[in-house]
Protein backbone atom coordinates (compact mmCIF):
# COMPACT_ATOMS: atom_id res chain seq x y z
CA UNK A 1 0.00 0.00 0.00
CA UNK A 2 1.31 3.26 -0.79
CA UNK A 3 2.25 5.75 1.46
CA UNK A 4 1.34 9.30 0.62
CA UNK A 5 3.92 12.08 1.72
CA UNK A 6 2.67 14.72 3.29
CA UNK A 7 4.54 17.93 1.20
CA UNK A 8 4.86 21.12 3.53
CA UNK A 9 6.27 24.42 1.63
CA UNK A 10 7.40 27.93 2.66
CA UNK A 11 7.00 31.44 1.16
CA UNK A 12 9.75 34.27 2.69
CA UNK A 13 10.62 38.06 3.04
CA UNK A 14 13.70 36.70 0.35
CA UNK A 15 16.32 34.41 -0.30
CA UNK A 16 19.01 36.44 1.10
CA UNK A 17 20.56 36.86 4.50
CA UNK A 18 18.09 37.54 6.99
CA UNK A 19 15.11 36.52 5.41
CA UNK A 20 12.21 35.11 6.93
CA UNK A 21 9.03 32.83 6.47
CA UNK A 22 5.52 34.86 5.27
CA UNK A 23 3.72 32.17 4.84
CA UNK A 24 3.55 28.23 5.71
CA UNK A 25 1.16 25.51 4.46
CA UNK A 26 0.93 21.83 3.50
CA UNK A 27 -0.78 18.96 1.86
CA UNK A 28 -1.78 16.04 4.40
CA UNK A 29 -1.79 12.70 3.17
CA UNK A 30 -5.56 12.58 1.95
CA UNK A 31 -4.83 15.89 -0.25
CA UNK A 32 -6.77 18.36 2.86
CA UNK A 33 -4.60 21.67 2.75
CA UNK A 34 -3.58 24.03 5.47
CA UNK A 35 -2.09 27.45 5.15
CA UNK A 36 -1.14 30.39 7.66
CA UNK A 37 0.27 34.29 6.96
CA UNK A 38 3.04 34.47 9.70
CA UNK A 39 3.36 37.87 10.73
CA UNK A 40 6.73 39.22 11.47
CA UNK A 41 8.98 39.56 14.58
CA UNK A 42 9.68 42.94 15.31
CA UNK A 43 13.80 42.31 14.29
CA UNK A 44 12.66 40.49 11.04
CA UNK A 45 13.59 43.17 8.89
CA UNK A 46 14.44 41.60 5.36
CA UNK A 47 12.23 42.57 2.83
CA UNK A 48 12.71 41.61 -0.96
CA UNK A 49 10.28 43.09 -3.36
CA UNK A 50 11.09 40.78 -5.85
CA UNK A 51 9.60 37.98 -3.61
CA UNK A 52 6.10 40.07 -3.25
CA UNK A 53 6.10 39.90 -6.85
CA UNK A 54 6.45 35.89 -6.99
CA UNK A 55 3.68 35.42 -3.89
CA UNK A 56 2.11 38.89 -3.73
CA UNK A 57 2.26 38.79 -0.11
CA UNK A 58 2.48 43.00 0.90
CA UNK A 59 4.47 42.95 4.29
CA UNK A 60 1.44 45.21 5.56
CA UNK A 61 -0.58 42.01 5.44
CA UNK A 62 1.19 39.91 6.82
CA UNK A 63 1.49 42.51 10.05
CA UNK A 64 -2.25 42.98 10.12
CA UNK A 65 -3.54 39.62 8.56
CA UNK A 66 -0.72 37.10 10.07
CA UNK A 67 -0.07 34.96 12.82
CA UNK A 68 2.22 35.02 15.63
CA UNK A 69 5.06 32.59 15.57
CA UNK A 70 3.90 30.75 18.30
CA UNK A 71 0.30 30.10 17.60
CA UNK A 72 1.87 28.66 13.68
CA UNK A 73 4.44 27.16 15.57
CA UNK A 74 2.18 25.34 18.08
CA UNK A 75 -0.63 24.36 15.07
CA UNK A 76 1.91 23.09 12.83
CA UNK A 77 3.10 20.60 16.03
CA UNK A 78 -0.41 19.72 16.32
CA UNK A 79 -1.40 19.15 13.12
CA UNK A 80 1.93 17.32 11.84
CA UNK A 81 3.64 15.83 15.10
CA UNK A 82 5.51 12.76 15.07
CA UNK A 83 5.45 12.68 10.91
CA UNK A 84 7.60 13.31 8.35
CA UNK A 85 7.30 16.12 6.27
CA UNK A 86 8.89 16.70 3.00
CA UNK A 87 10.20 19.55 1.01
CA UNK A 88 11.83 19.89 -2.55
CA UNK A 89 13.77 23.52 -0.91
CA UNK A 90 14.91 21.40 1.98
CA UNK A 91 18.01 23.67 2.43
CA UNK A 92 15.83 27.30 2.28
CA UNK A 93 13.09 25.64 4.30
CA UNK A 94 14.77 24.31 6.92
CA UNK A 95 15.90 27.87 7.46
CA UNK A 96 12.91 29.20 7.88
CA UNK A 97 11.49 26.10 10.22
CA UNK A 98 14.57 26.76 12.47
CA UNK A 99 13.67 30.92 12.20
CA UNK A 100 9.95 30.20 12.69
CA UNK A 101 10.42 27.67 15.77
CA UNK A 102 13.12 29.21 17.47
CA UNK A 103 11.30 32.83 17.23
CA UNK A 104 8.37 31.16 19.28
CA UNK A 105 10.36 29.40 21.77
CA UNK A 106 9.68 25.96 20.58
CA UNK A 107 10.64 22.70 19.05
CA UNK A 108 9.17 21.18 16.05
CA UNK A 109 7.77 17.91 17.02
CA UNK A 110 7.74 16.59 13.61
CA UNK A 111 10.78 15.72 11.12
CA UNK A 112 11.73 18.08 7.65
CA UNK A 113 13.24 15.82 4.77
CA UNK A 114 13.85 16.56 1.58
CA UNK A 115 11.34 14.86 -1.06
CA UNK A 116 14.69 13.50 -3.22
CA UNK A 117 14.50 11.15 -0.30
CA UNK A 118 11.42 9.40 -1.55
CA UNK A 119 11.97 10.36 -5.43
CA UNK A 120 13.10 7.41 -7.31
CA UNK A 121 15.44 7.37 -10.58
CA UNK A 122 12.25 6.63 -12.47
CA UNK A 123 10.39 9.26 -10.84
CA UNK A 124 13.09 11.80 -11.42
CA UNK A 125 13.41 10.83 -15.07
CA UNK A 126 9.67 12.30 -15.85
CA UNK A 127 9.13 14.89 -12.90
CA UNK A 128 9.56 18.01 -14.21
CA UNK A 129 7.25 17.18 -17.13
CA UNK A 130 4.66 16.02 -15.15
CA UNK A 131 5.10 19.11 -12.45
CA UNK A 132 4.22 21.35 -15.55
CA UNK A 133 0.76 19.05 -16.52
CA UNK A 134 -0.41 18.83 -12.96
CA UNK A 135 0.49 22.93 -12.43
CA UNK A 136 -1.36 22.69 -15.82
CA UNK A 137 -4.47 20.13 -14.35
CA UNK A 138 -5.03 22.72 -10.97
CA UNK A 139 -4.67 25.87 -12.95
CA UNK A 140 -4.19 28.00 -9.50
CA UNK A 141 -3.74 31.61 -10.15
CA UNK A 142 -2.34 32.58 -6.72
CA UNK A 143 1.34 31.22 -5.82
CA UNK A 144 0.93 30.00 -2.13
CA UNK A 145 2.42 27.74 0.24
CA UNK A 146 0.13 25.13 0.17
CA UNK A 147 -0.72 25.24 -3.32
CA UNK A 148 2.87 24.77 -4.39
CA UNK A 149 2.91 21.96 -1.36
CA UNK A 150 -0.28 20.50 -3.34
CA UNK A 151 1.61 20.11 -6.56
CA UNK A 152 4.20 18.66 -5.16
CA UNK A 153 2.66 16.18 -3.68
CA UNK A 154 0.44 14.98 -6.95
CA UNK A 155 3.13 15.06 -8.56
CA UNK A 156 4.63 12.65 -6.64
CA UNK A 157 1.48 10.52 -6.30
CA UNK A 158 1.71 10.72 -10.42
CA UNK A 159 5.23 10.15 -11.03
CA UNK A 160 5.37 7.19 -8.71
CA UNK A 161 2.58 5.49 -10.79
CA UNK A 162 4.41 5.81 -13.57
CA UNK A 163 7.70 4.42 -12.28
CA UNK A 164 5.77 1.58 -11.50
CA UNK A 165 4.06 1.37 -15.27
CA UNK A 166 7.55 1.56 -16.29
CA UNK A 167 9.30 -1.84 -15.05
Amino acid sequence: MISVPVVIDFEASGFGRGSYPIEVGFSHRHGEGWCTLIRPEDDWEHWDERAVGAHRIQREMLIARGRAVNQVADQLNQLLGGQTVYTDGWAHDYVWLARLFDAAQRSPQFRLADLREIISPRQEAVWHATKIQVEDDLNLTRHRASNDARILQLTWLRTYDASKILH
